[in-house]
């Protein structure tokens, strides 16, 4: 192992005591059941959602209605491409 500053290496087997080997078994899941994990997965959920930063009204209405003019424009342009190729096959095929 080198002791540069910076160095990523991790510590060798052999430098770790039994001990500190089974401290580390198990950790917070290996103590609680099935439903204290459950618990605690539902905690987390709600500690992350804390962290969202929600649009205000403003900035919704405003990305609501660009994906609205955006849906019509697509809606548009596949019905005149529907349309173009409906032709030529009823010029091709007769």
């Amino acid at each position: 192992m080198t002791d540069a500053v910076g160095s990523i290496d991790t510590p060798d087997a052999e430098d770790e005591s039994p001990e500190s080997k089974k401290a580390r078994k198990g950790g917070k899941r290996g103590k609680k059941g099935p439903l204290g994990r459950l618990g605690l997965f539902y905690r987390q959920i709600v500690a992350e959602l804390r962290k969202v930063v929600w649009p205000t009204r403003s900035q919704l209405t405003t990305y609501t209605t660009v994906v609205i003019i955006f849906v019509v424009i697509m809606i548009g342009l596949v019905t005149v491409i529907d349309f173009g190729f409906q032709e030529a096959v009823k010029y091709v095929f007769g």
